[in-house]
């Protein structure tokens, strides 16, 4: 027997917010039936193309530390490159962390941003980038 990823979970002090700010990121819209509401402790959001959850459940502690877990976002196929979403992202509301771009020679890395509550991800290089 195994098991299989139902969705990811995300702690966070805003459910309903954090949702709404992490839905353009990804391109993902509420889950039918699911009260993603101002106020509501748990919110649910689903890419309409892999069935992919995030659920994003209201904490009273705050993060701490470093993510033990993160997400590495690459660019979907065909909307540019790691630099031109890396500004898309800045532009919605993500901090730049820190900036691996080029760590392995030119053209390489990536950089690391964190969403409106700290939570820390990663920008890639496009599977074009990748392939050029």
């Amino acid at each position: 027997m195994t098991s299989y990823i139902s969705h990811t979970t995300v702690d966070c002090a805003n459910a309903y917010e954090l949702s709404e700010w992490w839905k353009p990121v990804l391109g993902y819209t509420d889950l039918p039936d699911d009260p993603n509401e101002p106020g509501h402790e748990e919110c649910m959001i689903i890419d309409p193309e892999s069935g992919h959850k995030l659920l994003f459940i209201q904490v009273p502690d705050r993060k701490a530390a470093k993510n033990r877990v993160h997400f590495d976002l690459r660019p979907r196929r065909g909307t540019g490159t790691r630099d031109e979403e890396l500004e898309r992202l800045l532009d919605l509301g993500a901090t730049q962390v820190d900036d691996h771009r080029g760590i392995y020679g030119p053209g390489s890395g990536w950089v690391v941003l964190a969403d409106p509550e700290g939570n820390e991800f990663c920008i890639l290089r496009s599977d074009a980038e990748l392939e050029g």
